[in-house]
């Protein structure tokens, strides 16, 4: 379809004719430099974040005379982030940012300025203090919010057309940062909003710009200030080499996408049940939420002995330091984790804020590390096809689930990419189907 002239008239706007004007050539450049801000802004988001994580949770009970954490730490620290996340999404504008039991779609508005304190609050308090979601989607946020706030600044009667692409490129700046490159986040963001057509190259050109100088940013930031910003960034796990698929890996694939898929409906339908339930009374019954995902915690380690900080956060942190310890680990330990981490993660995605890609990926590598014993399989296919399953059941994304679960899987070597492809493919048509058979409402928002 062609796109119209903002000017009213009705004639139809040549994309490759707008790429090659002036006009445009301004707008890259201040896509440029709304990618560097914006990069600085996510930069001292995450860093925040990770330095309330550890003030909490690695440095306080030491200062208050413990010698480590007790049992009951994570309740009191969960219940602040239950009633704090309230607090921003009953009292501020923009209801905390977007709820992460919806996946990742983009569609709608972008993010306004008014409503970037509510989001930070409740993005700091989810993540900050412990709940089971990541930060790639009040980033998104954050990355939108910048970019519409510069182009109003730089010009308050800017068309609608330009505002949305200084906040695609925002956005594109911020997601970059966690996804460890512009490329994949552009995928992402592209396959989430729905963009396509001649306006793509429109759109993208600006995101590239923004993404590419901010990670450059994002880098430098990290090495000038020694401080943990590549933690952030999704680098490929630590997988023997795999060197080719057979017919039992192809089936077990099958049936193994099919199960990921039902298990993960199954906890998004779960937390919208919980969500529902919430609703009524938030402040006080989201509270109640996070003391409830802080009584898992401690319920996973009293049965396994585990940390429970393996059961809280995304798992982004911890998804080397399993790999690692996983031969040592018992079956039982993963099948507990598997159960009480999939239930704080169903109740963080119906009544907080953050990213559902994370928990999803971990819950994925969980299951494959269990799966990697069964007949005819190993670890390396089992958590390459469970981790692809698992990230495109929760985002509906198909293309951004095969290029995480690729890049993740690098190390092992290509011959993973069949199976990905089958596993997600098998997954995506698996939770289409639950979603038109079960839900009441269409299934994606």
């Amino acid at each position: 379809m062609a796109e119209r002239d903002s000017s009213g008239d009705g004639a139809p706007v040549d994309p490759g004719a707008l790429i090659r004007s002036r006009q445009y050539r301004v707008i890259l450049v201040f896509a440029a430099i709304v990618g560097v801000i914006v990069s600085l802004a996510s930069w001292a988001f995450l860093e925040l974040v990770h330095g309330i994580q550890e003030g909490v949770y690695e440095d306080l009970p030491g200062e208050l005379g413990f010698d480590a954490a007790p049992w009951w730490w994570p309740l009191p620290w969960l219940a602040l982030a239950g009633l704090l996340t309230a607090i921003a999404i009953t009292r501020f504008p923009g209801t905390g940012g977007h709820v992460p039991a919806n996946g990742l779609a983009t569609g709608g508005g972008p993010t306004q300025p008014i409503e970037l304190p509510g989001v930070l609050i409740a993005a700091l308090a989810t993540l900050g203090l412990g709940l089971v979601l990541g930060p790639e989607a009040p980033l998104i946020a954050l990355g939108m919010g910048i970019g519409v706030l510069a182009v109003r600044r730089a010009k308050p009667d800017a068309p609608d057309q330009l505002v949305t692409v200084m906040a695609a490129a925002g956005s594109f700046a911020a997601i970059s940062t966690v996804f460890g490159s512009p490329v994949i986040g552009a995928v992402i963001l592209i396959e989430a909003a729905g963009l396509g057509g001649p306006k793509l190259p429109v759109v993208l050109l600006p995101g590239l710009i923004a993404a590419g100088l901010g990670s450059l940013v994002f880098i430098g930031m990290g090495a000038w200030s020694g401080l943990s910003t590549s933690a952030w960034a999704l680098t490929p796990f630590d997988l023997e080499p795999f060197s080719s698929p057979t017919v039992v890996h192809f089936l077990w694939a099958i049936a193994l996408a099919v199960a990921a898929a039902v298990v993960v409906y199954a906890i998004v339908a779960l937390a919208r049940v919980v969500a529902r339930l919430v609703k009524p009374h938030p402040v006080l019954f989201t509270t109640i939420a996070g003391v409830v995902v802080g009584g898992l915690a401690v319920g996973f380690n009293q049965v396994t002995d585990q940390p429970t900080n393996v059961v809280l956060f995304s798992g982004q942190d911890a998804f080397g330091e399993m790999l690692k310890e996983a031969p040592d680990l018992s079956l039982s330990v993963f099948a507990w984790l598997l159960l009480f981490k999939g239930i704080a993660w169903s109740i963080s995605l119906g009544n907080f804020r953050g990213g559902p890609t994370f928990p999803a990926l971990f819950i994925g590598t969980v299951a494959g590390l269990l799966a990697a014993h069964l007949p005819g399989m190993s670890e390396t296919p089992a958590v390459a096809v469970l981790m692809g399953a698992a990230c495109v059941s929760m985002l509906r994304l198909p293309l951004s689930s095969v290029v995480i679960a690729l890049l993740l899987t690098s190390s092992a070597g290509l011959a993973v990419g069949p199976l990905i492809i089958v596993a997600v493919t098998v997954a995506y048509i698996t939770t289409e189907v639950l979603a038109a058979r079960f839900d009441p409402a269409p299934s994606r928002t």
